[in-house]
């Protein structure tokens, strides 16, 4: 019999079976159409994913998968396939297209971003503030964690105040301290122990020019301890360090400015001050007392109005008080003989740095002709310079400006709003007549020269 050969079958076998695209003629899409595809999808699926777990119900958005138009372009993109032989017409007839199911692609609903109310000018000023005990750390002492809170609510608000309640803190912290093994107390102390205690402060609110000032003598005294003292007797003796330096240059200090400023008050003289200072108050108590008579003028402004307290403390002992707020200020600077004024920091550019509203009183008591005299402790020296109230200053919260039922109660609802509240300005030199410190009494452009030989006698 002769060899019987298969030639059909073999050729059924090499030759490919036709895919379920070509049977049915739907065109293929091209690559980058795939891959609008794939993303679309992916990002549908990443939104639904957000959607459960904000738990937002999202409307859902139509993506056709393919079309009949999307279809015919496709084909007229694509260069004509050859067709088989031994294909039939039949074969190469576009069959129908059913309608392409609709993907529910879900989109994140547009949520209304919260407008940003900072003044851009002194954002760099702008910093969380902790006002609550569950922002502190365990490395806080409950003895500074009291102050830190007082501090923040403007319990204690004076910058000799802060600076006396600090310290006073920090004495507890070091008589509670224990030194642990394999270390010493100079360098275990400051860095575990003081450090977090003092950012915890910072945080609460920036501390004060006197603050800084007595931290960095605090820190120079623990590095001079000696490692062969035992640790009783060395916190012993920084604490007794700590109350002489508290009397020394506060206390003390306060009480010598107290009597110059009384002795420059004279029968008859009408005293102008602003909002509140200690040493002020003291002075004229002082001036009272020896039987001198003399009127006050308290200056204030909002949010703070200290200058309300003051007044109250001197109308109580019997001395006569004109209280008004600052847009008063012109109305009353007439009637001012002697304007006293407190201070946050004395600059090295003979600069004052006090409670806002303090440089408008200033330059009005100089366009009236009036002497200004400012009372300042030399532990409220500084080496810094202020050109400005813009690169140092403090931003307190805007929301204290806003009063209950007011026209401002809504303001973060109002469009393009922002407010400011700072708390300090810079007063020219030119404004401020004699600086009297517990070392005499000095002119503004002395205070550099007044400082250094402070440090140096330190």
């Amino acid at each position: 019999m002769s060899e019987t050969t298969q030639p059909p079958a073999v050729e059924a076998i090499e030759k490919p079976a036709p895919t379920l695209a070509q049977a049915t003629d739907i065109p293929q899409l091209s690559g980058s159409e795939l891959k609008k595809k794939n993303k679309a999808e992916k990002a549908a699926r990443r939104a639904k994913e957000i959607a459960e777990k904000q738990g937002v119900v999202l409307a859902p958005v139509y993506l056709p998968v393919a079309t009949p138009a999307l279809a015919q372009k496709t084909n007229q993109s694509k260069p004509e396939q050859q067709k088989k032989p031994g294909a039939s017409s039949t074969d190469s007839r576009s069959l129908t297209i059913r309608a392409a199911q609709k993907l529910h692609i879900p989109t994140i609903p547009d949520i209304p971003r919260e407008e940003d109310k900072t003044v851009e000018f002194f954002r760099h000023l702008n910093r969380p503030k902790k006002t609550g005990i569950q922002d502190a750390g365990k490395e806080v002492h409950q003895a500074v964690l009291g102050v830190g809170l007082q501090i923040a609510n403007y319990t204690i608000c004076g910058s000799c105040a802060r600076l006396v309640a600090t310290l006073q803190a920090f004495k507890e912290v070091i008589a509670s301290y224990k030194t642990p093994p394999g270390n010493t107390l100079t360098r275990h102390l400051t860095s575990h122990v003081l450090s977090p205690n003092i950012e915890y402060l910072a945080s609460c609110r920036p501390l004060s020019i006197s603050m800084g000032n007595a931290i960095r003598w605090l820190k120079l005294e623990i590095s001079k301890v000696d490692i062969d003292v035992p640790d009783t007797e060395s916190k012993k003796r920084l604490c007794s360090m700590i109350d002489e330096y508290i009397y020394s240059r506060v206390i003390a200090a306060n009480e010598i400015i107290a009597n110059a400023a009384a002795e420059k008050i004279n029968d008859g003289d009408v005293i102008l001050t602003y909002a509140k200072s200690s040493v002020i108050q003291a002075a004229l108590v002082i001036a009272h007392k020896a039987g001198k008579k003399f009127r006050v003028i308290v200056i204030d402004s909002r949010p703070l109005k200290e200058g309300m307290n003051l007044a109250s403390s001197l109308q109580a002992i019997g001395i006569r008080v004109r209280y008004c707020l600052l847009n008063g200020l012109v109305h009353s600077i007439s009637d001012a003989t002697k304007v006293f004024l407190g201070a946050h920091a004395m600059m090295s550019n003979g600069r004052l740095f006090s409670r806002v509203g303090t440089a408008i009183v200033a330059m009005e008591a100089n366009q009236a002709a009036k002497p200004v005299l400012v009372l300042c402790e030399t532990v409220k020296f500084t080496e810094r310079v202020a050109l400005d109230s813009i690169v140092l200053n403090e931003v307190a919260p805007p929301d204290e400006l806003v009063l209950a039922g007011g026209a401002l109660e809504r303001w973060r609802q109002v469009k393009a709003l922002q407010l400011l509240n700072l708390m300090y300005d810079v007063t020219p030199a030119e404004y401020v007549d004699i600086v009297i410190t517990e070392y005499g009494s000095v002119p503004p452009t002395s205070v550099p020269t007044l400082y250094r030989t402070m440090n140096e006698t330190e």
